[in-house]
């Protein structure tokens, strides 16, 4: 059985304060909004990315690499559970769905 080919990741983790999900932007930010994240095609970057995430205990924890699929947007999640977290907490009250 051969491994499955690598696809396209997103770094996201969680704000150590405010315990929103976040991802890992080109340019070493984290960000509240997938679409700004950046999209690793290497799988050695992928891995040296995660890493780096890691090294962020003072700002974000539990940093794991996810599927994404590139779109004129920026990224987005293949995976339900990464739609989810992306839209915020699910009381309406709180986070990024306060205002709708």
């Amino acid at each position: 059985m051969s491994p499955r080919p690598f696809t396209p990741k997103v770094v996201t983790a969680n704000d150590l304060l405010e315990g929103d999900a976040i991802w890992l932007t080109e340019n070493d930010e984290w960000t509240r909004q997938m679409s700004e994240a950046e999209l690793i095609e290497d799988e050695a970057i992928a891995q040296d990315r995660l890493l780096f995430a890691m090294s962020q205990a003072d700002r974000a924890v539990g940093a794991y690499l996810v599927d994404a699929t590139p779109s004129e947007a920026g990224p987005v999640p293949t995976h339900f559970r990464e739609t989810f977290r992306s839209r915020g907490p699910s009381n309406y009250s709180h986070g990024k769905q306060a205002g709708a």
